[in-house]
């Protein structure tokens, strides 16, 4: 059984767990109904079903590589892209006016995931494109959007982010690339970056490199640092190519995975750059790109998770192993408890993560078309929630995969520990997972934890309208939301450290707390039926986890420091 895009899935979600009557009800979105919504979805379906799954194992077996300069691509890889370009794809949250098709989010991250679980390797090209036309649309001048804006929305140009250099990788701020003005309102960017995904590749004729750089005179730290845009070709005018720009491909990374995805290190001397934003406002902008993103890489998590499990239960359909268990039984390892309890794992987590990516992304389409600053909140809380979740999730649904499959998930030919290999960096990227919980528990709970609380207010509130159908779910959801508004409440009193030291369970607790009551307004709308019977396995033996999170959580930070730095290796 091949890749099989899940959008039964997806409208489901979009019509019962989170519903788009209220996004559809705004100006902006009013067109974006349900016959649009299903038409969107099966599409995308068909190509990442026909045209992207069957690449997903050249870009393994035949990676992307540098020959004199110049990177070639996987084969198949160029026609897949140009598919995904043909088609729109690049350009669905995109403004109309720039060729997009101004569509919302919710749709766009659904896609996203899709073409993740299909080829995650192809779909990062798309990916950055995706970020940098937000980026420009937020932050660039007139003129670099009517050049550039319909060339990446088109998929003729494509786009990336270079922020890390050997020497500053989360620590953005200590970076040494330099920009020079020319006095022609252009600049010369010099210096070097590392893991630049799709930095060059032969899917489209030109790459526009977003390069964070500092500026003479310009203050250390974040603070001091600018943005420009640096194409591989300098555009005429009317947006024919020109002259090759001053910069190269020093290398392509040596990587666990994701080996069709072309890593580059670049090397900019002196090349031509144009300024995007005001200067020193490069980590403004530059967020803004990295805030897509973040959504983005957390649905490439939850893509991989989809795609492990598919894999996972076809194997498990099919082999045989030992007396079945259960009086008329499959016959197949299907019918053994350990198989059972992992593949309802998968499946129950991949649908807590799915929901709760389109919980952030219908957050983000309703801060957008509304202004609203409680929806604005809503999504800023929820981004690095997905990010951190959906890609735990995916990597550990792809071990889980391989587990299934036993001695033959160990061997490369069945294809299961690709999607381990794959999913692996995810965690790492846009800000590492232990970035994204500290994340949630600083800058996110600067209002007090206001957004917080209000999102558990919404949950119990749920909880106990669920009360009089389900009684015994609603219950663990409404008293698993009561425990983490407690520690909520406990973690806003205490000094930043001991935050820190319990971040990265808090935002797994937050998020397992998050996915009963999203699984809770699944099994209400299919009572009785499969999706009820997948939100008891869930609530039952997954979201109790939240209490032994919180516990640690509270833990403080005092033990992680009982042992002194150089004892650590005793």
């Amino acid at each position: 059984m091949p890749y099989r895009a899940p959008v039964e899935d997806f409208l489901f979600l979009f019509e019962h767990v989170v519903p788009l009557d209220a996004l559809r009800e705004t100006e902006r979105f009013s067109e974006a109904g349900h016959d649009v919504t299903r038409a969107i979805l099966t599409e995308a379906g068909k190509l990442c079903d026909e045209v992207m799954a069957p690449l997903q194992r050249n870009g393994d077996l035949h990676p992307a590589r540098l020959e004199n300069g110049v990177v070639r691509t996987s084969p198949g890889y160029p026609e897949g892209f140009r598919a995904i370009a043909e088609g729109g794809w690049i350009g669905m949250a995109a403004d109309p006016e720039y060729g997009g098709m101004g569509l919302p989010m919710a749709l766009t991250s659904a896609v996203n995931e899709m073409m993740s679980g299909a080829c995650l390797s192809l779909q990062l090209a798309p990916l950055m494109s995706q970020g940098q036309i937000e980026a420009l649309e937020h932050h660039a001048s007139d003129a670099i959007k009517e050049l550039y804006l319909p060339k990446l929305v088109s998929g003729e140009w494509t786009g990336t982010m270079n922020l890390t250099e050997p020497q500053a990788g989360s620590d953005v701020g200590a970076l040494s690339t330099k920009a020079e003005p020319q006095g022609d309102g252009t600049y010369a960017i010099s210096g070097q970056k590392i893991y630049i995904s799709w930095g060059d590749h032969d899917v489209a004729e030109n790459v526009c490199h977003l390069v964070l750089a500092r500026l003479p005179g310009a203050p250390a730290g974040t603070k001091g640092i600018s943005l420009f845009l640096v194409p591989k070709y300098l555009p005429e005018g009317d947006g024919s190519l020109g002259a090759a720009n001053s910069l190269r491909v020093v290398s392509l990374e040596h990587k666990l995975g994701l080996h069709g995805s072309p890593t580059a290190v670049m090397e900019y001397d002196a090349a031509t750059g144009w300024l995007v934003g005001p200067e020193q406002g490069g980590m403004a902008a530059m967020f803004t790109m990295m805030n897509n993103a973040r959504l983005g890489v957390g649905e490439q998590g939850i893509g991989a998770a989809e795609a492990a499990y598919q894999k996972a239960l076809e194997y498990a359909a099919e082999r045989k192993q030992g007396r079945s268990p259960v009086e008329g039984g499959t016959g197949t390892i299907l019918d053994h408890a350990d198989v059972r309890r992992m593949l309802m794992t998968m499946k129950a987590d991949v649908f807590a993560a799915r929901a709760i990516a389109a919980s952030c992304a219908v957050a983000i389409d309703m801060g957008n078309a509304t202004g609203d600053a409680a929806w604005k909140a809503r999504a800023a809380l929820l981004t690095p929630i997905v990010k951190a979740f959906g890609t735990d999730t995916g990597i550990a649904v792809s071990e889980m995969g391989v587990q299934v499959h036993g001695g033959m998930g160990f061997i490369e030919e069945t294809g299961a520990a690709q999607f381990a290999r794959d999913v692996r960096v995810t965690a790492i990227y846009e800000g590492t997972n232990g970035i994204q919980a500290m994340d949630l528990v600083g800058r996110k709970m600067m209002d007090g934890g206001e957004a917080a609380q209000t999102l558990l207010e919404e949950i119990e509130a749920g909880s106990e309208a669920a009360r009089s159908t389900i009684p015994d779910l609603a219950e663990a959801v409404w008293q698993a939301a009561e425990s983490l508004r407690e520690t909520t409440d406990w973690l806003v009193a205490q000094e930043m450290n001991t935050r820190f030291a319990g971040a990265v369970p808090y935002l797994r607790a937050f998020a397992r707390v998050l996915g009963g009551a999203l699984h809770l307004k699944a099994a209400l709308a299919d009572a009785g039926g499969p999706r009820e019977a997948l939100a008891r396995f869930y609530i039952r033996r997954l979201l109790p986890e939240h209490a032994s999170l919180l516990a640690h959580a509270q833990a403080g930070a005092d033990d992680l420091y009982a042992v002194d730095a150089g004892d650590l290796a005793a």
